[in-house]
């Protein structure tokens, strides 16, 4: 199946362990492919805009936001629906989306819909909140996670389909 979506994101293979079962069941962007992430842009243009220029713009982009350390130590929640892990510090993250938002303002994060963008690592969502609750719990032990973040990921799928990772844009050293 064609690609009909585009995001970047901030890949994080160091929280598989933690995250990944729980992720695999409770995350339907795990089924899909999509590895442990912090979401940077989703959704980003659509795959029949992402030209030769785009790519070099979103390298330049990346670029200027240097390579930066993060730890997960604790789990948070979106109401009773989502659990997820927090990202500290933060603004690394608010920076990498700022900054590509303000390049490409036709791909505004979430559509738009959402006037505080915070950034997370989706552990769970849509399912019994005793469910999430005992995901959470189960993660909690398994914290902190460490991680070196180098690098965003351009990745293409459909909303109900697999993901594949089209390229990687290294941050700055």
């Amino acid at each position: 199946m064609e690609a009909t979506q585009t995001a970047l994101i901030v890949a994080l293979p160091e929280a598989e362990d933690a995250v990944g079962q729980f992720r695999a069941s409770l995350d339907r962007a795990a089924a899909w492919g999509v590895p442990a992430h912090v979401t940077v842009v989703y959704p980003f243009l659509p795959p029949e805009e992402i030209t030769a220029d785009v790519l070099a713009a979103v390298a330049e982009t990346v670029r200027s936001v240097p390579c930066f350390d993060v730890s997960f130590a604790r789990v948070q929640w979106f109401g009773d629906t989502v659990a997820w892990l927090a990202p500290e510090p933060d603004q690394p993250f608010r920076a990498l989306t700022a900054a590509l938002w303000q390049r490409f303002p036709q791909a505004p994060p979430y559509g738009g819909i959402f006037d505080d963008l915070v950034p997370h690592l989706t552990i769970g969502h849509d399912v019994p909140v005793e469910v999430l609750a005992r995901a959470a719990d189960a993660v909690s032990a398994r914290l902190p996670v460490k991680a070196v973040v180098h690098a965003v990921r351009l990745i293409a799928g459909t909303p109900d389909a697999a993901w594949r990772t089209l390229c990687e844009f290294p941050l700055a050293p």
